[in-house]
This record gives C-alpha cells, structure tokens and sequence, in this order.
C-alpha cells in the first residue's frame, strides 16, 4: 500500500484565524448570554459550529460570546445545536453582534496584503 502525498504545512504566520485579546476582555465585560443567568465568572466562548475553526482549531476570536464558565462548560458537554435548543439562542448571531459593536472591530477585520 502506498500513502498519500505529504502536505506540506503553512508557514507560520499565515493562521487566518484573527486573535483579539482586547475584543475577548471587551467579550467578558458582559452578562452571561443565556436569558436569565447571572452566573460568574464570565468566560469568552468561541461559537465553533459553522466558523472558521475546524477540528482542533479554535475559531477566530471574531466569533465569541459571553458565557458564565457554567454555561460554557455546558456548550462544549452537550455540543452547540443542543446547547442553543435548550436555551433559545443563536450563537452565531450573537458573535456576529458582538464582533458589529465591538470597540476592537477594526481588530478582527483582515486587512488586504
């Protein structure tokens, strides 16, 4: 049996996954985002289902939310699908909020090279 070509790897630097440290602070700066928790402490989530993540790979911080530990304990253990049913709430659109109104966005924007 013969294996298939090796892929080479990128080089380093070429992560399209945007890192904001100051928009994840900006992140946990908030309430917890299911209704009704005032848990703490609040934690940056990162939405995976449907982003630029994959498996093993965090997606881009471009794509968090306000989580209580509780609570993000519960989205990694139950999955996302699961985790937005038994909450009513829509991950995705919430990180596409944070990321509009984001004092950093300018941040989590990739300029053209």
């Amino acid at each position: 049996m013969t294996l298939p070509a090796r892929i080479k790897p990128e080089p380093m630097g070429r992560d399209k996954r945007i890192r904001s440290p100051a928009h994840l602070g900006w992140v946990r700066s908030h309430a917890c985002c299911v209704p009704g928790c005032d848990g703490r402490p609040i934690e940056a989530a990162h939405v995976r289902s449907g982003t630029d993540g994959g498996t093993g790979l965090k997606p881009g911080d471009m794509w968090a939310i306000s989580l209580c530990a509780a609570h993000h304990r519960d989205q990694h253990q139950v999955g996302e699908p699961e985790f937005e049913r038994r909450h009513g709430i829509d991950m995705k659109a919430l990180a596409r909020e944070f990321a509009d109104r984001s004092p950093h966005k300018v941040k989590l924007v990739r300029r053209a090279a």
